[in-house]
């Protein structure tokens, strides 16, 4: 059974992820089909995803205080997901539903001899959550939140709220702001530059002609805010991240022995690092436990076992 954020000490405060919860239909199949081509699945299963709600799940099997705030739409997709959200303890009060849209689905074909996963997405038309909606967040109750890059502009309205909020506390009192940009869209490179914490996809790296994490993260250095610490994971090579002083740590990948699951693999490894870092660990320990986490997380199906 998953942990329950409540099981914290109390008054301790959460962490919050901001974007994508969506339906992922999964088959499992042998191997990848050709195109045009009949083939039986080994099993078919729904599953909540989107990263910053696969990041909620990690987050609360760690035992972290979490909260998901994202769009919904009406419907038994919405009420699967978001009963799902609340199986694991995450609290939920700041999903907004959407009166128009669906909710977004993925179509994911895992091949079980391989352990890859393509994945087939529809967006559904679904409004993203807005800087007004995120007015009622009650900055007190949170240490630190997350954002996937997804609408930029009202992005940036909420991040600047924090930093608002922020300059009129002390220093423990603080809400630190991480940033995922995943996505190779123009629109969403500004985010670099506002969060305390930046992971950056290798995606986003190769698509930007880097070759290697700590290339990227020598390049794309000077796009971060001073004393921003630069993080980015590359599959099976591990992850590299950049401090506040400059310094260059890594940490090897810990790969299962038999690779079953990659779906949520990078979402699993964010959750973990910043948990690890919101608990005070050093930026060496923080990839680290994000690399053993994650490794864990690819040798199962879903999440569940990977603590």
């Amino acid at each position: 059974m998953a942990a329950n954020p409540s099981a914290g000490p109390a008054g301790e405060k959460r962490i919050m992820c901001v974007g994508l919860v969506c339906l992922d239909i999964i088959s499992v199949v042998e191997a990848y089909p050709a195109e045009d081509s009949d083939s039986r699945c080994v099993s078919q299963r729904w599953q909540r995803g989107g990263n910053a709600s696969n990041s909620c799940t990690v987050l609360a099997l760690l035992g972290a205080p979490c909260s998901f705030m994202g769009s919904l739409a009406p419907g038994h997709s919405a009420d699967f997901v978001l009963a799902d959200l609340r199986r694991y303890g995450v609290d939920v009060s700041h999903a907004v539903l959407q009166p128009d849209g669906c909710l977004p689905t993925s179509v994911v074909i895992a091949s079980a001899s391989r352990g890859t996963r393509t994945i087939l997405h529809a967006s559904g038309n679904l409004p993203d959550v807005t800087a007004r909606d995120f007015e009622r967040v009650d900055l007190s109750q949170y240490k630190w939140i997350h954002w996937e890059a997804r609408n930029a502009a009202e992005q940036v309205a909420m991040i600047w709220r924090v930093e608002q909020y922020n300059q009129s506390r002390p220093a423990a009192e603080r809400v630190r702001i991480s940033v995922e940009v995943e996505k190779p869209r123009q629109e969403l490179l500004q985010l670099m530059g506002l969060g305390h914490v930046v992971f950056i996809s290798k995606d986003l790296a190769q698509h930007l002609g880097y070759q290697s994490a700590p290339e990227a993260l020598q390049g794309l250095h000077s796009c971060v805010q001073p004393g921003a610490t630069l993080i980015c994971a590359w599959a099976e090579k591990g992850a590299d991240a950049l401090g506040p002083n400059g310094e260059l740590v890594h940490s090897d990948a810990f790969p299962p022995e038999t690779l079953v699951d990659t779906l949520g693999a990078g979402d699993t490894f964010n959750a973990a690092t910043i948990f690890a870092l919101s608990a005070g660990k050093s930026l060496q320990d923080a990839i680290t436990f994000g690399c053993q986490i994650a490794g864990r997380k690819c040798g199962i199906q879903g999440f569940d076992s990977i603590v």
